[in-house]
C-alpha cells in the first residue's frame, strides 16, 4: 500500500474512492442503490481505518456496513402490499401528480405534456399505500393500445412496480380489447426498463402481447 500514485500513496487513493462512494450514494433517489453504494463505500473506508490505525474510523464504518446490509435484507425481501386502480382522466389527483412530477417525468418522455391524459384510461399502483406509478394508455385501435405514459416514482424504479401492472390489469385490459402494448422512446433507460418487464423491440417499437 506504500506505493506512490501521483505523487499520493495507494492507500489514499482508496480513502478517496472510499469517499466519492459515500458521496455518489447521498445522490441517488433509489433507496436500494443508495443502501448499496453506501456499504460499499462504508466497505472500502472501515479496511482504510483500520489500515492507517484510525479505529474509530475502522470501527464506526464497519457498523454502518451492517447497518446497510440489515436494512438491504428488509428492502429486498420484504413483503410489499401492491394495490392497483383505475383513475378518471379528470381526477384532481391525477392532475397534481403529474404536475408535481412532470420534469421528471419529460426526462423519459420529453413530449408529454398534461393535457395528453384527457383521451386516456388511466391506472395507477400503489406499494404500501403511497403511490408508485402511473399508466396512460390510449383508446384501442384494432386491438392495439399506445403506452402514453409509463412513470414510475423514482423511489420505486426497482421494475416490480412495472411487473405489477402488467399482471394486475392484464385480464382488465383483454376484456377492454386491448391485445397489444405499443411504446415508443429513445431513452437508454426506459428501454432497459420496457425490455425487463417483457416488451420486445420490432423497429423503432416495443410491443408486448397481453395474450401470451
Amino acid at each position: 500500500m506504500n506505493e506512490i500514485y501521483f505523487e499520493l500513496p495507494l492507500i489514499e487513493w482508496i480513502g478517496y474512492a472510499a469517499s466519492t462512494l459515500v458521496l455518489i450514494s447521498l445522490s441517488l433517489s433509489s433507496i436500494v442503490k443508495l443502501r448499496i453504494f453506501n456499504l460499499i463505500g462504508a466497505a472500502v473506508f472501515s479496511f482504510y481505518g483500520f489500515y492507517i490505525g484510525a479505529l474509530p474510523v475502522g470501527i464506526m464504518n464497519l457498523l454502518i456496513c451492517f447497518f446497510n446490509l440489515y436494512y438491504l435484507r428488509a428492502l429486498l425481501f420484504k413483503k410489499e402490499l401492491f394495490e392497483g386502480i383505475w383513475l378518471n382522466a379528470k381526477d384532481d389527483y391525477l392532475q397534481l401528480f403529474l404536475s408535481y412530477y412532470l420534469k421528471d417525468i419529460q426526462r423519459f418522455f420529453p413530449e408529454f405534456e398534461i393535457k395528453q391524459k384527457e383521451n386516456c384510461q388511466v391506472l395507477m399502483a400503489v406499494r404500501d399505500m403511497k403511490v408508485a406509478g402511473i399508466m396512460l394508455l390510449s383508446a384501442p385501435i384494432d386491438g392495439q393500445s399506445k403506452v402514453v405514459l409509463d412513470y414510475v416514482t423514482p423511489q420505486y424504479r426497482d421494475y416490480k412496480t412495472g411487473r405489477f401492472f402488467i399482471r394486475q390489469f392484464k385480464n382488465e385490459l383483454l376484456a377492454k380489447g386491448i391485445q397489444q402494448l405499443n411504446a415508443q422512446t429513445n431513452n437508454t433507460k426506459h428501454i432497459k426498463y420496457l425490455e425487463r418487464i417483457g416488451f420486445k423491440a420490432e423497429g423503432a417499437t416495443y410491443i408486448l402481447s397481453l395474450e401470451q
